[in-house]
């Protein structure tokens, strides 16, 4: 195996830079560290070399153009976080296969619309997934079923790429991904991105002698798959698979493993602080390099605990999966304007607008709308009115509300789908949340809007105490006198519901709109 201080990182940048545009990255890893560690599973020890990597996906696109397939088809896996998921990515990306990652954790009918509505005709399932070899009986124009794990019926097993040949592919075609929203309100939908740049050329950033990433969050989400998967592997750089959070084992595996990378979210965070400080003093974190996070917004108290505990190893971002050039902030530069999630890259790259579609002046929040010339540009698959609802000329909206201070760095303040209307105020909770928070009573906090007669909504925070804390009226009084000093009047919750957890999606954000539902119940919803 070659050793790293001998590469040389001239010719390997242009064998890698040369790949990413047939997908043929792990190839070139491949011929220069076979036996090198490129995936692990946490959990289980299971692992796959950049070898067995390379082989792997050559053996799949062998299987699939076996069933028919050709370039263009689409494929979806239905997976955890296993060492064959970044199999069938590789053999995606050089088959020239449109991929799409399922939400494992989705209902069966929820599952079958995906795998039915992205056209894929082959599925790979994980055999821990409850229900999904009877729903995708519901997807007829599959022709190769293959189960992960174990056996499923009507699937032939994934070991049977074991009887196509290992050598790279002589015509591999650039594949895509497509990834679909997570669907809070109606249908998932497909971001269809045919566009797009390749991700993972050569960075010179990563020093691939010692470099490691860790996936904490799951492999079918934006980031995590295009950073701590795509991204790394491309460059020559091992990945240490999460299955599941368990917050103390996060900690001994970024240890054990010197890990220098990783992607996480803002409750990941919250949940690393709730450690009591004798167990976090337990572990080793000095590997750490840098910390990536984006996704949801990240409370300022709590990003500020983490630089005091990890250093300025810090780097937020904000883009979508919809693409747009995104941005991004250092942790000196967040501590410098605190709350902030970048600067806008340029003049053009985005815009804030009112409802009327004017832009708002500097510090008044609107709508956030992203440049489309900006990474290739994207639609909703099969539904244009989505699409074009989501557009203002050359722009879009993921649906954010935020602003711009008079230097150009971006706040957020919500979701639009998310803001409270009180009495024609418009009210965005998220800025309360990032306030009770800081209660020391407060393990998480999720503000909504509930009806009322006369104003329409009124605001009511919904709080998961932290251990040790139990729900009173006495307390409830404490927070929102809290409360009552630290927001404006208009903001400051009617009343406070105490639950036993909060709901948050896979990618960390939190679940609003379950939250609300029940307070509308059998009445008109609530904007």
């Amino acid at each position: 195996m070659t050793d790293a201080a001998t590469l040389d990182h001239t010719d390997l940048k242009a064998r890698v830079d040369a790949a990413v545009d047939s997908g043929m990255c792990t190839a070139v890893w491949a011929q220069v560290w076979p036996q090198k560690m490129a995936v692990l599973e946490a959990a289980t020890g299971r692992t796959r070399t950049f070898g067995e990597l390379n082989a792997n996906a050559n053996r799949l696109v062998r299987l699939m153009r076996d069933h028919g397939l050709t370039a263009g088809d689409a494929v979806a896996i239905v997976c955890s976080n296993r060492v064959e998921f970044p199999d069938v990515l590789f053999a995606c990306l050089r088959g020239g296969f449109r991929m799409t990652p399922v939400n494992w954790h989705l209902k069966p009918v929820e599952i079958a619309y995906v795998v039915d509505n992205c056209e894929a005709r082959a599925v790979f399932a994980d055999t821990r997934v409850d229900g999904v070899a009877e729903a995708m009986d519901a997807c007829p124009q599959l022709v190769l079923k293959v189960s992960i794990g174990g056996d499923l019926p009507g699937f032939i097993p994934f070991e049977t790429i074991d009887d196509y040949p290992a050598s790279d592919i002589e015509d591999p075609v650039r594949g895509t991904t497509m990834l679909y929203s997570s669907g809070t309100t109606g249908r998932p939908k497909g971001v269809y991105k045919p566009n797009a740049q390749a991700v993972g050329g050569f960075d010179p950033i990563y020093d691939r002698a010692v470099d490691k990433h860790i996936c904490t969050g799951p492999a079918y989400h934006a980031s995590p798959l295009a950073g701590d998967i795509r991204r790394a592997l491309n460059n020559g750089v091992p990945t240490v698979l999460m299955d599941k959070w368990d917050t103390e084992f996060v900690l001994k595996t970024i240890q054990d493993q010197k890990i220098t990378r990783g992607h996480f979210v803002p409750i990941m965070f919250q949940r690393m602080l709730a450690l009591p400080e004798e167990v976090r003093a337990k572990y080793d974190l000095s590997s750490l390099k840098r910390i990536t996070h984006g996704a949801a917004p990240c409370p300022p108290e709590v990003k500020r605990a983490m630089i005091d505990w990890l250093g300025p190893i810090l780097y937020e971002y904000y883009a979508g999966s919809e693409g747009g050039v995104g941005f991004t902030v250092t942790s000196e530069q967040w501590l410098a304007r605190p709350g902030t999630v970048g600067r806008r890259p340029h003049k053009d790259a985005a815009k804030i607008l009112d409802d009327e579609g004017n832009e708002c002046p500097p510090g008044v929040p609107g709508h956030i709308y992203l440049s489309l010339k900006d990474q290739g540009g994207f639609s909703y698959y099969k539904d244009d009115t989505k699409t074009y609802a989501a557009r203002r000329g050359d722009y879009f909206t993921m649906g954010d509300i935020g602003y711009l201070d008079e230097d150009d760095w971006l706040f957020l303040t919500g979701r639009s789908a998310e803001t409270i209307i009180a009495g024609g105020v418009n009210i965005y909770p998220q800025e309360i949340d990032n306030e009770l928070i800081k209660h020391p009573a407060v393990e998480d906090s999720c503000t909504v809007g509930i009806p009322h007669e006369e104003w329409g909504e009124e605001v009511r925070a919904v709080i998961q105490l932290r251990p040790g804390y139990t729900p009173s009226e006495e307390l409830k009084r404490e927070i929102l006198d809290y409360a009552a000093r630290v927001v404006a009047r208009y903001k400051v919750p009617r009343g406070i519901d105490f639950v036993d957890s909060l709901p948050r999606s896979e990618a960390g954000k939190i679940q609003r709109n379950k939250v609300r539902a029940p307070y509308w119940e059998g009445r008109a919803r609530a904007i």
